[in-house]
């Protein structure tokens, strides 16, 4: 019972995610997610409380499987910048992937007052931390500067992403997110790395004059 009651959540999401993405969230009404679910309207209810609970769980979804993704496949570099280059990556090929759940994102989620007003972003949170914990991880092997904060780079990083995606969606998709994903990583990582060059300085700053 617990399996098809999931299966069932999983088969209106995908049909909310349909529908957003046909005729906006505003101009979406239930009974058409109910029939595009093939459910009835008052089944919708028994999942989610109203429209907004249920654009909210699209976010959460998608969010929960992309941290899934993400920490699974960084785990297999070692390089702090390599890290940095596959998750932008997987940011980018996600959305390019799913074209409905990249413009309900991007665009039909900044529609929702409740999200923007009410909802309690954990997901988005978790997501900003694993940048985070990366460039922590590069300060400490000592292949990105000390002085760029962890706290400021992930939200930058984000804002470029969250940029080019929703021009990519308001463009008709007229480039791929895929091939400019790793220009986002070379101007964000030539700004941070500590060449081999500056490795030197570095190091030397760090050490106390001797008397």
């Amino acid at each position: 019972m617990a399996s098809r009651s999931k299966d069932k959540r999983q088969k209106i999401i995908r049909a909310a995610t349909k529908v957003f993405a046909r005729h906006g969230f505003y101009h979406s009404k239930v009974s058409e997610i109910a029939r595009e679910a093939e459910v009835a309207d008052g089944t919708i209810y028994l999942y989610f409380k109203n429209k907004d609970d249920l654009l909210i769980s699209i976010f959460e979804e998608s969010m929960d499987q992309f941290l899934t993704l993400t920490r699974n496949e960084i785990e297999k570099e070692t390089d702090p910048l390599a890290k940095l280059r596959r998750f932008v990556r997987l940011h980018m090929t996600m959305m390019e992937k799913n074209p409905r759940l990249a413009e309900v994102i991007q665009v039909e989620l900044r529609q929702s007052s409740k999200f923007l007003k009410e909802y309690k972003n954990v997901k988005f949170l978790e997501y900003l931390q694993v940048v985070a914990e990366v460039i922590a991880e590069g300060q400490r092997q000592g292949v990105i500067h000390k002085e760029v904060s962890p706290a400021v780079f992930k939200r930058m990083l984000f804002g470029a992403l969250d940029e080019l995606a929703l021009q990519w969606v308001l463009s008709k998709r007229r480039y791929s997110l895929a091939d400019v994903a790793g220009q986002v990583t070379d101007i964000f990582l030539q700004g941070i790395e500590v060449t081999p060059s500056s490795r030197g300085v570095a190091l030397a700053s760090e050490v106390p004059p001797q008397a």
